[in-house]
């Protein structure tokens, strides 16, 4: 009779433990009563019936990496679908483009579990299944389009690629949000050709941009050589019209003071004698002085008038005698 007790114990508690079922957060259990869908489990602490209910195991790919370094990939049997976003590398793979291209591309994929149920019971592997619609929506994509722009058109790429993902996931409860394109990489021989080809478009831009700067620079110095000419032309007519001016006063200075002394002449001579053979005699001297100034100059002459000055001269000593 004891250990009949024993045995039922042993057997409540084996009960109990297969009956009790601990969720985490942000995980869930889809449970079957019978081979049937009954529930979801949510987080926290549930209690299922033995034998009558049991938790679905799903298969889910899962990629690993080996000691060497290698990559592969294995099925896991789970219970307990985890509802966070994950995140998938897909496998390099080869892609042929529109101008029969081959590039090898290397995807990441986020995606999250929305409804559990529909990820259990609408797909066998929803990893799986998500990286052979990736591969194939891929290549359709980069199909269409030739090398260069398959290069230069990732975020296309990648935002057509996540709409149709999207699209076709939402029938299992799974939600695409982003797709990254890695890596894009052209056959060794077409990386060459490129490089030769970007070295040459650089080349060639540094023989137009420095054209173009010899260039500007002789516009640059030849507006400046006008510019310089100008303002030489400018200044040399200023001074010049400064000359101008400065001699036309310096004339009209000597002019006033010539017509101030013949004035005063004319005024001190007037009740004297004649001031007009005083002037003329004036001048005729100053005009022999001038003749005769000169450093070669051996002959003095006398003009054929010379007697009618020389009389004025002689009228100015008689005037001034009579004065005395």
């Amino acid at each position: 009779m004891f250990t009949l007790s024993i045995i039922l114990i042993v057997l409540a508690l084996v009960f109990v433990a297969k009956g009790v079922i601990i969720v985490q957060q942000a995980e869930v259990v889809i449970v079957e009563r019978l081979g049937k869908f009954d529930r979801v489990l949510q987080s926290g602490f549930n209690f299922i019936i033995p034998v009558i209910e049991a938790p679905r195991a799903i298969d889910w790919k899962v990629t690993q990496k080996g000691f060497d370094g290698t990559t592969y990939s294995i099925i896991q049997k789970r219970t307990k679908i985890d509802l966070r976003e994950a995140v998938y590398d897909f496998p390099r793979q080869n892609v042929i483009t529109k101008d029969n291209v081959s590039i090898s591309i290397n995807a990441l994929l986020y995606f999250q579990i929305v409804d559990p149920k529909s990820a259990v019971y609408e797909i066998q592997n929803l990893p799986d299944a998500i990286e052979k619609l990736t591969q194939t929506n891929l290549r359709n994509l980069v199909g269409q389009m030739d090398l260069d722009e398959s290069l230069v058109s990732r975020d296309k790429i990648n935002h057509e690629l996540r709409a149709r993902l999207d699209e076709a996931t939402n029938k299992w409860g799974v939600k695409v949000n982003r797709v990254e394109l890695q890596d894009i990489m052209p056959p060794t021989d077409i990386q060459s050709a490129m490089e030769k080809q970007m070295k040459a478009e650089r080349d060639r831009r540094a023989a137009i941009l420095e054209a173009e700067g010899l260039k500007k620079s002789a516009v640059l110095k030849a507006e400046g050589e006008k510019e310089a000419a100008i303002n030489r032309a400018e200044g040399e007519k200023q001074a010049n019209i400064l000359r101008a001016e400065g001699v036309a006063q310096a004339r009209i200075l000597e002019a006033d003071g010539e017509k101030e002394a013949i004035q005063r002449i004319i005024g001190a001579l007037a009740d004297k004698g004649q001031p007009d053979k005083y002037l003329i005699a004036m001048k005729y001297l100053e005009t022999m002085k001038t003749i005769t100034s000169g450093k070669d100059n051996k002959i003095v002459y006398m003009p054929y008038e010379a007697t009618g000055i020389l009389s004025s001269v002689d009228g100015i000593k008689q005037m001034f005698d009579s004065n005395k």
